[in-house]
């Protein structure tokens, strides 16, 4: 491989490598294609990529040059890494190596005789070819890729020819490339510095405005470099980055980013006839919106801003100066993004730090040259500002442990962000001083320690708020809420009690005087609140200020205080004290006095006096709170802690008073219901019961004197308290269905619902579409209005909309060419007299006119006309009929006598009408035969034809157009001959045979013929057009938006510009041919699935690829079926297209806003890109959608996908390139990994990337260096987003996830959305998000999917409908929400990331906006796709992410704040629609556990008979019915209450009612129930021991049987074990209980609780495919065994064993602190009530109630274990070797059990109900010992006896599995059950026409896939 000249021709640095063996997978991933080794490289040597890049793109011209290329490629690797010891390095060498090997004796020169010839020769073609002439003719991204080329072809160049050989010429060329390159780099979206060939984007005038803004920099002051020379600079951008220090990826970025930003702001309401300059109020708006938080920060702080603006003629660039730098700042900080007042410091510092460059310089002032030095390296901002606060970051996230760590021991993003609210930043300095306390961290691993990887040294204290792990922050963040609560019950039960009595009670003054002890009560309350205060934010003390650190202590002495005197003073005030008053009255002395209380009373409701009149003045406590004057703050110091956030938040007066009267009215009933049916019903028994003397026990009571029967008024009050607390969420729940559907209807929802009601109204879409979606100015519509063409510009104009939104559903298959041509409209109606509706509105109409005509027996023309005028519709059909016949005929012919003929007959038909004497010259029984015959004509002219038959075609149109024209004059014309006769002559040729069949090749004359024909055939069934039901719910959704309330739309130019963004980490992008032809284990693939789940779309699918205009013979089938597939499922290529109909529908607006009026008339798809004014036109439109949309799909692992051997990688990586060669606009961000040698060492490097595609792969825009891996530091998925946010651009930003789906009509209304953003509400406030409408697409696929739809539907319509208005708490929870993108860029991204507090990172970006004075809208008049779980395991799984992020929320900062800064009511919205609702579904579990307990207790103590002996109490049903409510929350029909009501506003309540039916029958509330013990499980125990991890619930097709191992390891400790539990507490109250059975309530409950039981242990297998199939059924058992008996160990999966299951199951007891600990322990000693209440009832005891009976039972357990233990250990010892002893052993012990039970039943009674009870005594208190083990783990493996604790476990997990299993197996015997459960599942895919139950038979249609 020697090159000619001999200058470099050796190969000696690799001839070692060429004896390696190639390493296989690079050479394998390289077989694909030529080209696929540029995208190989290993990331050290990612330099040499270019290189091979050129290789591969000049190869086909000159492969020798491509072969010097790659050479010259191995070279340059050799001598990066000689040793190839980097990554993969070794591997590439030895493939680049042999395929260098093979070419150089495969290529040759191709234009000289040597190497070094042929490559100056070549360089010189190229430089002439593509780079002198195509800098004219080529766009700038093709001259980009030119220019890379040529430069690296010379380094090529200089590296094969030496020095003194390379030709004048050649150094010329390369010497204008190397001038010239920096003008053709690859470019976003803005080629800025191109020449030549200019995009009309870059002419557009707001663009030149801002770019010549940005380009002032005359009067800034020059650098002088090291070098000495002057560096003169382009833009304010790049004199920053001198400055500063920033990379130049950056400032590239924030160019862009700016210019957009200025020119898409400045253009917006402007004249563009002299448009020059940038607005001076451009630029102060857009710093007002950049800095308005930094000026809140430094307000706060008490510090002097450092924005000087000078006035006079640098004011604007000063300020262009300032909003640079932020956006520099902003783009480089990477994690440093989450921490908003970090940012505004640095700015800070930064700011007065550029001032001092710009104005100190007394040279400059004078007017001299400022001479400055630049810092040293690109990337110092990066190293010097940036990275060292990531490494704290970095060092505090290691604390982490990957969550297991609790939060208080580390600091998370807020807490190193709040560090920064207050003034000890300063003493930070700038530059940093590193020594400072916030830099130092003791991480260092002492050796010891380093197994556990423990940092020592005093930890940094958290800032402002700890999250520790406790329950008690519910009542601490809301304490507001459980002291009126509390109070409320109290006051309650004393009126009750006093009831009780008296029926005026309410009126007696000492009730009056009862009631006011809840005083006390609130000051013990209260000195709680005082209590927590101190100890949950006890660990952050030392960051507090002192002024809030003796504002704790100092409520914590008035609660003191209050706790003190209230108790005296209420005893005092009492007359005749008994009990503990009687302490109290003494300890007051002598004095007396009555009145004291309720002076203290007084004094302490001063303070909620001076809260209530602030409530009632909101706009006084807004003003109050965001004021930074101190004698204000010192006012509200005692109110509100003194935080940056949460100030101001109060809404308008308006607003509070809806919310107000909202919860007042709840809060009314709520009360009102408490009080009669929960209350006051348990009075007089409780009464009776105190009173009761009970004497004896059923077992033995260890306080037998105990009074008033205190444990049975807890066991029956204990229940009903819980309810108490509980049922505000079932009244909530009632209210807010109410409301919504008040709301709903007043916002016109479900107006159009129908395609009935679509037809009826359709005349005034138009209209109304002009109306909302049209942007006029008033010259406009004053000028159109005087000549009467609006009406049709209006209708031209929703053609073209119509029409487009018509051909997106043909393309997704959503309808079939038929039922295209029905639902299109004319673009113009300028042909006809009358508007032009689109066939389906005219179905059958001309059928029944001629069959009215025909039929019509009277001869006066009026009534007919009278008729067929009564139907709108019918005359638009015929008149047009008639009109379009006659010019189809008139342009057929070529005769001009032929023309008179017809125009003749025309004539006559418009005199006969005018002269009323119509039915006299027509005869109307003829009419039936011409429109046969038309019938056939128009077939004839619509169909294909062959060049070689066209005589033969021509002749069958002259032969039916003679037969049309005979039987119009002699069947229907009654002097038709005459009208001939006129114009007969005496040509040899017939009439009518001079025919243009030339015209049928028009596409406009061809739509007219098929109209026509659609007008005179189609019969009645096009009334259902369209049929498919997606199709239906679009098209009747879009006309039903279009009469809602929304903003007017603007014009393109003057709308917002938005971005899209949609983070993405490796799931499905594109299906692959294996995926879809992957069987599962009944046969069945996903292709032939979805074939039966979408049989219409299929259909409609394979018409549309047989089409001939689809060209389908030029693309591959497979790839066809592959995106038909991904199309309906959930992946990124679903989302990519269903995004891109932004842009889509942005030119088409731009064409309607800026096309004239022939234009229009003509159609969108109509226009000539080849006239000079339609191009420019299409250009335009096309510039202007790059200015207004961007979408950038963050991919964050794709550049290791493009590097990796997986399969599935790649795949993605090929799937993502081929999107964006598609797609030219979307830009994809990914996070690439570098390794990069650093003073000798490799370290990985990390980027931020941005590429985009090009001609085959993609192009990199833009690349930043980050400080270190962004995704190590908080969760993954806000992460990523954050990384890519740079990247978008524009006002707004709409969040999407990777699983969402977008329409074209809804595109269509984007920018009347945006308008929002910019419309005030209540004063000056602008919204800062917009929450909008989701559809849930995947409804369909089985009745669970339909459940999780509706719940999800009638979340994001009816429930954030409420919360959005009245109750003004709506947040942001998850996509597709738009974000106000200023805003929030400035305070923090649009998600927080702290590890695991934010695992539901989404809402506590609306908790963030609330706190900094934002506002969230919801809108219902826009919707976008969703797609959501659809298999039990999925949705479970999801709905556990869900409560595990509700219980982080529960211990977070955000959730206190709000909690403390909302008004009363507003917080009462907050806490019921967010954690309130999971609380609330834990309360209802442990209400059932309290009542079940509390029975129990009752039924085993004996008390429960001795109590029921009293008639009162024995007839009470107070209990029952306080439990009622709780059973309606309990079966999830609280849950299907809001849905019942969005059903029937959208689709009829009595489709409601029917779905509702259908729900109950496809046991919805089985899943709800089910679900709730998820939601109860997952919040409890994240509260209680963490564990909280984001859970991947996959979103493929659920069509696979899941085997019951799968669902018992899901399932086990959240719903078996339970339910097992809750089964066995209600057999033994059956058993042992004496409660009356006959109360229909209380049958009521305790069905519901059955209901649950069987719903926790069984729903799983309900709901499984083929759950109760035999085989199914035996396989499932085989592999539960093997699983069971399997040993676990390092690296086995827990699916693998069920040791490995069982100790991850405990991994959240790992890492719980000891108070978890404690709390497990003592929640387990529940389980030894059973042992000790059961023995005493058993016949063997005899009636003995000592307990030495106890006693014995624990010797029996001990015994039954200790045998167990035995036999265990003989196994393990003599099972093998001496098996003959261990069989003796097992010998005697059965002996000695059969002895044992023989003397048991003979001589001391047992009987086997004994047996039966024992094991439902012993086995609850060995699962106690099991979990109590399990709390003291380390103890137990200390002491050795882990292992049996793990043998016990595994013999109680067994018997659970046998007990679960065993119905499961009695059900599969029988088959119909399996037949049963198909319908249940898929009945919704039934009543659609599916086959489901051919599915799971295996049945496949072999010819469907033909």
């Amino acid at each position: 491989m020697a090159s000619s000249s001999g200058t470099k021709g050796e190969l000696s640095p690799s001839l070692p490598s060429r004896r390696a063996s190639r390493g296989p997978t690079m050479a394998d991933r390289a077989e694909d294609s030529a080209a696929v080794d540029s995208e190989l490289v290993p990331s050290s040597l990612a330099s040499i990529a270019p290189i091979l890049r050129a290789a591969n793109e000049v190869e086909k011209e000159n492969p020798r040059v491509a072969y010097l290329c790659r050479f010259h490629a191995f070279e340059k690797a050799h001598r990066m890494d000689p040793t190839s010891s980097g990554r993969g390095i070794r591997q590439f060498k030895t493939y680049l190596l042999h395929r260098l090997e093979k070419e150089d004796e495969e290529t040759k020169p191709i234009l000289a005789s040597n190497d070094p010839r042929e490559i100056q020769k070549f360089y010189q073609i190229f430089y002439e070819k593509n780079i002198r002439e195509g800098q004219y003719t080529k766009k700038p991204e093709e001259m980009a890729n030119m220019y890379q080329i040529a430069t690296v072809l010379y380094d090529v160049l200089i590296t094969v020819v030496p020095p003194e050989k390379v030709d004048s010429k050649t150094q010329r060329y390369a010497k204008d490339v190397e001038e010239k390159k920096e003008q053709f780099k690859h470019y976003n979206i803005l080629p800025l510095y191109a020449v030549g060939v200019k995009p009309a984007i870059m002419e557009q005038p707001e663009i030149k405005a801002a770019l010549c803004a940005i380009q002032s920099v005359d009067d800034l002051p020059m650098f002088q470099m090291p070098d000495g020379e002057e560096r003169r600079v382009v833009d304010i951008l790049e004199w920053l980055s001198l400055r500063f220090g920033f990379q130049k990826g950056n400032v590239a970025n924030q160019r862009e980013h700016l210019i957009l930003l200025l020119a898409n702001m400045d253009v917006r309401n402007k004249n563009l006839q002299d448009y020059e300059l940038l607005d001076g109020s451009t630029v102060e708006k857009l710093m007002d919106k950049v800095f308005k938080n930094y000026e809140s920060w430094y307000k706060y702080l008490h510090t002097a801003s450092n924005l000087e603006c000078p006035w006079g003629d640098r004011r604007q660039q000063s300020q262009l100066l300032y909003i640079g730098l932020y956006l520099l700042i902003w783009g480089e900080a990477s994690n440093l993004r989450f921490m908003p007042e970090c940012l505004c410091y640095i700015f800070h510092r930064m700011a007065n730090d550029m001032y001092g460059t710009l104005f100190n310089n007394a040279q400059h002032e004078i007017g001299a040259t400022s001479q400055t030095v630049a810092p040293q390296g690109e990337e110092s901002f990066l190293r010097d500002v940036v990275t060292p606060i990531y490494e704290v970051m970095q060092k505090e996230a290691r604390r982490n442990k990957n969550g297991k760590s609790s939060h208080s021991e580390w600091r998370n993003y807020d807490d190193l962000n709040e560090y920064f609210w207050t003034d000890k930043c300063f003493k930070l300095g700038w530059p940093w001083d590193r020594k400072a306390d916030f830099f130092v961290h003791s991480d260092v691993i002492r050796p010891v320690n380093k197994e556990n990887n423990k940092a020592v040294g005093k930890r940094k204290p958290k800032t402002n708020f700890v999250e520790l792990r406790t329950f008690w922050h519910l009542y601490r963040s809301f304490d507001r809420m459980w002291i009126f609560f509390i109070l409320a019950l109290q006051a309650m039960i004393i009126i009750a009690w006093h009831q009780r009595i008296s029926s005026n009670a309410l009126f007696d003054d000492n009730v009056l005087q009862s009631v006011s002890s809840i005083f006390v009560t609130a000051a013990i309350l209260n000195f709680l609140q005082a209590i927590l205060d101190i100890v949950l934010s006890f660990n952050a003390w030392r960051t507090l200020k002192y002024t809030q650190t003796f504002r704790y202590l100092l409520k914590l002495a008035f609660a003191v205080f209050w706790l003190v005197v209230m108790p005296i003073a209420y005893s005092r005030s009492v007359q005749n004290p008994r009990g503990i008053i009687r302490f109290f009255n003494t300890l007051g002395g002598n004095w007396q006095t009555q009145s004291l209380y309720y002076y203290c009373v007084a004094i302490y409701l001063v303070p909620n006096i001076l809260s209530a009149i602030l409530f009632l003045l909101p706009c006084l406590r807004r003003s109050m709170e965001r004021s930074n004057w101190r004698i204000i703050s010192i006012l509200m110091w005692w109110s509100q802690p003194k935080l940056y956030v949460g100030r101001g938040m109060h809404e308008d007066m308006l607003s509070l008073l809806k919310y107000t009267l909202y919860w007042v009215t709840l809060i009314i009933c709520k009360l009102a219901f408490s009080y009669y049916f929960e209350i006051l019903p348990l009075i007089q028994p409780t009464w009776i019961i105190m009173n009761l003397k009970v004497s004896s026990y059923d077992w033995h009571e260890f306080f037998p004197n105990v009074t008033h029967n205190s444990a049975v008024v807890i066991a029956i009050w204990a229940p009903v308290v819980l309810v108490y607390f509980m049922d505000t969420q079932i009244w909530y729940a009632i209210f807010a269905t109410i409301i919504g559907g008040i709301y709903g209807a007043f916002s016109h929802l479900g107006e159009i619902r129908t395609l009935g009601m679509l037809r009826a109204r359709f005349e005034s879409v138009p209209s109304a579409f002009s109306r909302r979606l049209v942007p006029y100015s008033k010259d406009e519509s004053r000028q159109h209005q005087q000549d009467d063409t609006l009406e049709r510009i209006n209708i031209a104009k929703f053609s073209q909309m119509w029409n487009e939104f018509i051909l997106s559903m043909r393309n997704e298959d959503l309808i079939s060419h038929r039922e295209k041509n029905l639902l299109l409209v004319p673009y113009s109606s300028s042909d006809v007299s009358v508007v032009q509706w689109p066939p389906f509105l005219l179905a059958s109409k001309i059928p029944i006119a001629l069959d009215m005509a025909k039929d019509f027996k009277e001869r006066e023309d009026a009534d007919l006309i009278r008729k067929i005028k009564n139907d709108d519709f019918m005359y638009f059909a015929i008149i047009e009929c008639y009109e379009s016949l006659r010019d189809l005929l008139l342009a057929l012919l070529q005769d001009k006598g032929d023309k008179k003929v017809i125009l003749q007959i025309c004539e006559e038909v418009e005199i006969s009408l005018q002269q009323k004497r119509f039915l006299k010259k027509f005869k109307m029984s003829g009419l039936p035969m011409l429109s046969d015959k038309l019938d056939k004509f128009l077939n004839l002219l619509m169909e294909d034809h062959a060049d070689d038959d066209i005589q033969l075609y021509r002749s069958q149109i002259i032969n039916k157009l003679q037969d049309i024209v005979e039987i119009i004059i002699q069947d229907v014309m009654e002097n038709g001959h005459e009208v001939l006769a006129f114009h007969q002559d005496e040509r040899k040729e017939q009439k009518f045979e001079r025919v243009n069949i030339d015209l049928l090749q028009s596409g406009p004359w061809m739509e007219k013929v098929v109209r026509l024909h659609l007008l005179l055939t189609v019969k009645e069934s096009a009334i259902n057009v369209p049929m498919n039901l997606e199709a239906r719910r679009r098209t009747t959704f879009f006309a039903n938006s279009l009469f809602m309330i929304m903003p007017n739309a603007p014009k393109v130019r003057n709308m917002l510009s938005f971005s899209v963004l949609t983070p993405y980490y490796k799931e499905s992008v594109l299906y692959s041919t294996d995926e879809l032809n992957k069987e599962n284990e009944d046969g069945i693939t996903t292709l032939f699935y979805l074939q039966k789940i979408y049989p219409d779309e299929w259909k409609n699918y394979e018409e549309r690829i047989m089409d001939p205009k689809f060209d389908a013979a030029n693309k591959d089938r497979l790839e066809l079926d592959r995106q038909w597939v991904s199309y309906r499922g959930q992946t990124l290529a679903r989302t990519v297209r269903g995004m891109m109909y932004y842009r889509e529908t942005l030119e088409l607006q731009c064409f309607l806003d800026f096309a004239d009026d022939n234009a229009i008339f003509g159609g969108y798809r109509a226009i000539d890109v080849k006239h000079r004014d339609y191009r420019i036109l299409k250009e335009r439109a096309e510039a202007l959608a790059d200015m207004k949309f961007t979408y950038v799909v963050s991919c964050q692992v794709y550049g290791n996908q493009k590097k990796s051997s997986d399969a599935h990688d790649r795949s993605c990586y090929v799937n993502i390139l081929n999107l964006m060669l598609a797609y030219p606009s979307l830009r994809i961000a990914y996070i690439d990994e570098r390794e990069e040698t650093i003073g000798g060492m490799t370290k990985k490097v990390y980027y931020s990337v941005l590429v985009k595609g090009g001609e085959k792969l993609d192009e990199e825009i833009y690349r930043i260096k980050l400080p270190g891996p962004p995704t190590e530091i908080g969760e993954g998925k806000p992460e990523n987003q954050n990384h890519a946010i740079i990247f978008t651009r524009g006002e707004a930003l709409q969040t999407i996830d990777m699983n969402q789906d977008n329409y074209f009509e809804e595109a269509f209304k984007m920018r009347n959305v945006l308008e929002e953003l910019l419309t005030t509400h209540h004063g000056d406030r602008t919204p800062t998000i917009l929450g909008l409408r989701e559809h849930i697409f995947t409804g369909s696929v089985s009745s669970l999917a339909w459940f999780m739809s509706n719940q999800e539907t009638s979340f994001v319509t009816i429930g954030q409908r409420v919360l959005a208005n009245p109750l003004r708490v709506r947040f942001h929870y998850g996509h597709p929400d738009i974000f106000d993108r200023i805003f929030h860029l400035t305070r923090g991204g649009i998600s927080k990331a702290s590890k695991t507090i934010n695992l539901s990172e989404d809402i506590f970006s609306g908790y963030n906006s609330t706190l900094r004075r934002g506002y969230v809208t919801h809108h219902e008049y826009i919707q976008v796709g969703k797609g959501r779980d659809v298999g039990m395991n999925q949705i479970s799984l999801f709905e556990a992410k869900v409560a595990n992020g509700n219980g982080e929320q529960t211990l977070s900062r955000d959730v206190y704040r709000l909690g403390h800064q909302f008004d009363f009511y507003r917080m009462l919205s907050f806490y019921f629609t967010t954690i309130g609702f999971y609380f609330s579904s834990m309360v209802t579990v442990l209400t059932v556990y309290v009542f079940l307990y509390g029975r129990l207790y009752m039924a085993l103590s004996g008390l429960e008979r001795h109590i029921l002996r009293d008639p009162s109490v024995h007839q009470s049903k107070a209990l029952e019915e306080a439990l009622a409510s709780q059973s309606f929350f309990q079966l999830g029909l609280l849950l299907i209450l809001p849905m019942v009501m969005e059903i029937g506003l959208e689709r009829g309540f009595r489709n409601a009612i029917g779905d509702f039916i259908v729900m109950q029958l496809q046991l919805a509330s089985v899943f709800f129930t089910f679900q709730l013990g998820t939601k109860a499980h997952y919040f409890g125990r994240t509260l209680l021991h963490g564990g909280s991890k984001y859970r991947a619930t996959g979103r493929g097709f659920v069509v696979f049987h899941a085997k019951f191992a799968d669902n018992y390891r899901l399932y086990s400790r959240s719903h078996f074990v339970k339910g097992l539990e809750l089964l066995i507490l209600l057999i033994l109250y059956e058993v042992y209980g004496h409660a009356s059975n006959s109360s229909s309530l209380y049958l009521f409950i305790t069905f519901s609780m059955w209901f649950l039981v069987a719903s926790w242990l069984f729903a799983p297998f309900v709901f499984n495919p083929s759950g109760f199939e035999w085989q199914k059924t035996v396989d499932d058992w085989t592999d539960w065994k093997r699983w069971m008996g399997n040993r676990g160990g390092i690296g086995i999966a827990p699916d693998k064993s069920w040791e490995s299951w069982w100790n991850e199951e405990q991994e959240h007891l790992k890492y719980t602190n000891l108070r978890g600990r404690l709390l497990e322990i003592l929640l387990s000693f529940r389980f030894f009530i059973y042992q000790y209440g059961i023995v005493y009832h058993l016949k063997i005891s005899q009636g003995n109630d000592d307990f030495l009976v106890y006693g014995l039972s624990w010797f029996v357990m001990a015994t039954v274990l200790l045998v167990l233990k035995m036999v265990s250990m003989g196994r393990r010892k003599f099972g093998t070797d001496f098996q003959l002893m261990f069989r003796i052993l097992k010998a005697l012990l059965f002996l000695g059990f059969v002895s044992v039970t023989t003397v048991l039943f003979v001589v001391c009674g047992l009987v086997m109900g004994d047996i039966f009870a024992a094991i439902l005594a012993f086995m609850p208190t060995g699962w106690a010992l099991v979990l109590i083990a399990q709390a003291c783990r380390p103890c137990l493996k200390r002491i050795g006896a882990w292992d049996s604790v793990r043998e016990l476990a595994r013999a109680f997990e067994a018997v659970m599995g046998m007990v679960i299993f065993m119905p499961i197996v009695v059900l599969s015997w029988f088959p119909f059950v399996s037949e049963f459960q198909t319908r249940l599942l898929f009945n919704q895919a039934f009543s659609r026409g599916l086959q489901i139950s051919m599915i799971l038979a295996g049945k496949k249609d072999k010819a469907s896939f033909t």
